[in-house]
C-alpha cells in the first residue's frame, strides 16, 4: 500500500477543492497516483452530476467583465442550487475565473470546451458538482462588443449588465457604468423601439384597445389612442427612452448626450437570477 501523507492529501485538496476525506480515499484507491486520484474524484463528480441533472440550479453568481481596451465584454451566470453555496467565497472566485476566461470566446459552447487548469470548463463544473454536492453549471452567457463597453454588477452578484456606447469619449466610462446600472435596475426589454419584438407590440396594442373598449371609447378612436399608449410602453420599457434614474428630467438618451453631444447607447446585455 502506498504511503499517503498529509501533504499529499492537502495537495490534492488544493488542486481539486474536494474535502480532506474524499481526497484521502481517492489517493488510497489510486495507490498514491496523483493524476489517477484526480480522475477518481472527477468520476465521483460525474456520478453526482448525473444524479442531479433534473435539479433546479436557480441560485448562483452573475459576473460581468470587460476586456482591457473596453471594446468587448461578457456576462455569465455560474448557477448552483442554494444561496449558501452562491455566497461562498470560493464559488464566487470560480465564477469570476469563468467570466474572465469567457472573454476569449463567443458562445457558451466554446467556453464549456475551453481548457481550465488542465481540464475543460465542462469537466471542471462536473468536478465541482461532485465536490460541492450541488448541480453546478454555466447558465447565461452574453457577449457584447462596441466602441466602448462598460459593466455593472449589482451587490450580491444576482444581476449584472453590459452597455456599449458609440465612442470612447471623456466621461464615457462613468456614463457606461451609469447606464449599465440603469439597465440592471429598470430591466428594459430592448434598447429602443426598433428592438421590441413585433408580437410584443401587437399584444400591447390589443391590451390597450381592450382597456379603451371597457372605458366606452368608440371603435373609430381605438387605433389612434392605442398608438399613444404604445408610446408610453416604449418609454417605460426601452433603455434609451426610459427616464434616467439619477435625473428623471432626462431620458437615458438625453443623459448620454449631456456627456457628449454625439454619444449614443448602441447595445446592452442584462442577466439576472430568477
Amino acid at each position: 500500500m502506498a504511503n499517503i501523507t498529509a501533504a499529499d492529501v492537502n495537495k490534492l485538496r488544493q488542486t481539486t477543492g474536494a474535502g480532506m476525506m474524499d481526497c484521502k480515499k481517492a489517493l488510497v484507491e489510486a495507490e498514491g497516483d496523483f493524476d489517477k486520484a484526480i480522475e477518481i474524484l472527477r468520476k465521483k463528480g460525474q456520478k453526482v452530476a448525473a444524479n442531479r441533472a433534473d435539479r433546479e440550479s436557480s441560485e448562483g453568481a452573475v459576473i460581468a467583465v470587460v476586456n482591457a481596451d473596453k471594446t468587448a465584454g461578457v456576462v455569465i451566470s455560474l448557477n448552483c442550487e442554494t444561496d449558501f453555496v452562491a455566497k461562498n467565497e470560493s464559488f464566487v472566485n470560480l465564477a469570476n475565473d469563468m467570466a474572465n476566461l469567457a472573454l476569449n470566446y463567443n458562445t457558451k459552447e466554446e467556453l464549456l470546451a475551453a481548457p481550465f487548469n488542465g481540464i475543460t470548463v465542462e469537466e471542471k463544473l462536473t468536478e465541482q458538482t461532485g465536490v460541492i454536492g450541488e448541480k453546478i453549471e454555466i447558465g447565461a452567457f452574453e457577449r457584447l462588443e462596441g466602441a466602448f463597453v462598460g459593466s455593472y454588477i449589482h451587490a450580491g452578484n444576482r444581476i449584472a449588465t453590459l452597455v456599449s456606447l458609440s465612442a470612447n469619449v471623456e466621461g464615457g466610462e462613468e456614463a457606461a457604468r451609469n447606464v449599465a446600472m440603469q439597465a440592471a435596475a429598470m430591466a428594459p426589454i430592448a434598447l429602443n423601439e426598433e428592438g421590441v419584438d413585433a408580437e410584443v407590440i401587437e399584444k400591447e396594442i390589443e391590451i390597450a384597445k381592450d382597456q379603451l373598449r371597457q372605458e366606452g371609447k368608440p371603435e373609430s378612436m381605438l387605433d389612434n389612442i392605442a398608438k399613444g399608449k404604445l408610446g408610453r410602453f416604449f418609454k417605460d420599457n426601452t433603455l434609451v427612452n426610459q427616464d434616467y434614474i439619477k435625473d428623471n428630467k432626462l431620458s437615458v438618451s438625453g443623459y448620454v448626450k449631456s456627456v457628449d453631444a454625439s454619444l449614443t447607447v448602441t447595445g446592452f446585455k442584462r442577466v439576472a437570477l430568477a
